[in-house]
């Protein structure tokens, strides 16, 4: 932590017990509402799914899902990183985001991904800091917002040699 920083940033697992904080963070943070396979993807993700408390109240998430590649190995998927806004510029999503880079990274999988709504200038800015790439533009991705059309936002990860 940053020298003369009060507040504590802490991650926590998603499980059973407290997979409600994870909902009622997406409802607030995302124009789209979520399944019940996007939560089942959460918790079985393991470590790849975090809770961010500030100060021990619950203000941001990261939900992945870990995908089989063609050929053998594994990719993750971003399926949400958000911050409640009173929240953002404190470090809270660079602290997820990294948490499930350095995991990548620990467990030899070597790409990242997601889809990012393409007036969303915050998040590209946000993942570009990161090595993220646009790799693609998908037309009408999303059914129910405005604009439909999404980035594929790819990162890969090259292995940490001690």
């Amino acid at each position: 932590m940053g020298a003369g920083r009060e507040v504590s940033i802490s991650l926590d697992g998603v499980r059973d017990k407290n997979v409600m904080q994870l909902k009622k963070l997406n409802t607030a943070l995302f124009p789209v509402r979520y399944n019940d396979k996007y939560y089942a993807d959460a918790l079985a993700s393991g470590d790849f799914t975090k809770l961010a408390y500030y100060s021990d109240i619950c203000v941001g998430s990261i939900a992945c899902r870990l995908e089989k590649k063609e050929g053998g190995g594994l990719r993750v998927y971003i399926m949400t990183l958000g911050v409640l806004a009173p929240y953002r510029g404190l470090g809270i999503g660079t602290k997820l985001l990294n948490h499930v880079i350095d995991l990548c990274s620990k467990q030899h999988i070597s790409e990242m991904y997601l889809h990012v709504q393409t007036n969303n200038e915050d998040a590209i800015s946000f993942y570009k800091k990161f090595g993220f790439e646009i790799t693609d533009t998908i037309q009408n991705y999303y059914t129910n917002i405005t604009p439909p059309d999404c980035y594929l936002l790819t990162k890969f990860i090259t292995e940490t040699k001690n």
